[in-house]
């Protein structure tokens, strides 16, 4: 029940040493300072670090070959070998739980020689030859036009989808790209898209830098027939690929004829295994983040409780008076209780607005000044609030508990001796 004079007592209380209130008070307020920002720029952290894997799907790998290193078969070791579009088939129909299995080959690159060349501009470009459900595991933000459909693959269409650096390097400003043409290693595709990545902090130079032309196309013009460069593979949603990645695996190794104990032989790059291990470390970092403002905040609550130590001296003889006139323990018990609560609650709110104020000057200037390297907004949620509350309410009781029961030990007759 609410009680006027009771609040009254405790403001009294606070407000009867207020220097020393306030010394109490920082030590819980820096405390939770402490803990809710470290929170914040691990989170932080974890944003600008997963957002390197772009939006690729993380459920994906990416496999290609390589020199097989052992004989099998009759076929030596070291032997070179390509994976076929009928690969591509076999893996859907042996492998389950499999989402899309994209096959894809590459041309060239932004930091070799020119590739492209538009009138008298040329440009050194990633030329990717792909199937439409690429845009699935690789979301593109298409400004323009459209990505590449199956109309384009069925009829080896020389149509391209072009990024917004191609434009920069081929283009004149405010010159309109849709339906031109540019000449790729001397076969001319007409531009039908504009993309950006989204959402990207890769190598954004690079990945704005890229063609895609349809993967028929690409194998027709280029000569590369049905060889298949390496594939995109990604699991279902409630499927690791990593769990299925083996049979994958395997299957390559029969229809190609490798030793199934030749581990060379099929390269990988695993960006399920590789996500899931980024985010066991800052897991990791979390719990060090809770352990470590956790151990500042202790260091307030001690000093909390020591100085309701002192207050509970201070006030001896007014216990014994209250204890006198028929106070049960309780009540005395219950008061030094509230006194400690209220002063680790009050404390850590403003600790709280605090951290959530250097938060926002922080996500300010990240937009005032540009994306950092492996950093992107620092922020916590209302969990780590709601959290950080019941922190400090349990620590409040735990302050306050000590000095309340060497209130109610006293005798009233002895505390009323005391001058």
């Amino acid at each position: 029940m609410f009680s006027r004079d009771r609040w009254n007592e405790i403001l009294e209380a606070l407000n009867g040493n207020k220097f020393r209130t306030f010394l109490t008070a920082f030590g819980v307020f820096w405390g939770i300072t402490i803990l809710v920002l470290l929170l914040a720029l691990t989170n932080g952290l974890k944003n600008g670090v997963t957002a390197d894997f772009g939006d690729f799907a993380t459920n994906s790998m990416f496999m290609w070959t390589q020199g097989t290193s052992m004989p099998y078969k009759g076929f030596p070791k070291g032997r070179n070998f390509n994976y076929k579009i009928d690969d591509v088939a076999a893996i859907k129909d042996a492998v389950p739980n499999l989402k899309y299995v994209s096959p894809r080959n590459q041309l060239g690159g932004y930091r070799g020689n020119n590739n492209v060349i538009r009138g008298t501009k040329t440009g050194a470009f990633e030329i990717y030859g792909d199937y439409p459900e690429y845009i699935n595991q690789q979301p593109l933000d298409i400004l323009e036009g459209r990505f590449i459909n199956y109309s384009d693959i069925n009829s080896n269409r020389k149509v391209c989808v072009i990024g917004t650096d191609v434009i920069k390097g081929l283009y004149d400003k405010d010159e309109e790209a849709m339906g031109t043409y540019i000449k790729i290693n001397g076969v001319n595709f007409m531009v039908v898209g504009i993309f950006k990545i989204s959402n990207s902090q890769g190598d954004n130079q690079q990945e704005a830098n890229t063609i895609y032309i349809p993967f028929t196309t690409f194998g027709q013009a280029f000569n590369r027939g049905e060889n298949v460069g390496w594939m995109a593979i990604t699991a279902n949603d409630k499927v690791s690929i990593t769990s299925v990645k083996q049979q994958v695996f395997d299957l390559m190794k029969a229809r190609h004829k490798i030793n199934p104990e030749d581990e060379r032989a099929i390269g990988h790059f695993d960006l399920s295994e590789q996500f899931q291990r980024v985010n066991g470390l800052f897991t990791i970092l979390t719990i060090v983040g809770y352990f470590v403002g956790a151990l500042v905040l202790m260091s307030g609550i001690i000093g909390i409780s020591n100085i309701m130590l002192i207050v509970v001296k201070e006030r001896t003889k007014e216990i014994g008076v209250r204890r006198a006139l028929g106070a049960s323990p309780w009540t005395i018990k219950s008061q030094i209780l509230q006194e400690s609560l209220i002063l680790t609650i009050l404390s850590g709110m403003v600790g709280i607005s605090f951290a959530a104020l250097v938060i926002w000057i922080l996500n300010y200037l990240l937009d005032m000044n540009g994306p950092v390297e492996n950093f992107a907004n620092p922020s916590v949620s209302m969990q780590v609030v709601f959290t950080a509350l019941i922190i400090l309410v349990v620590s409040g009781v735990l302050a306050g508990l000590i000095p309340a029961n060497s209130a109610t030990k006293m005798k009233p007759v002895d505390a009323l001796r005391i001058d």
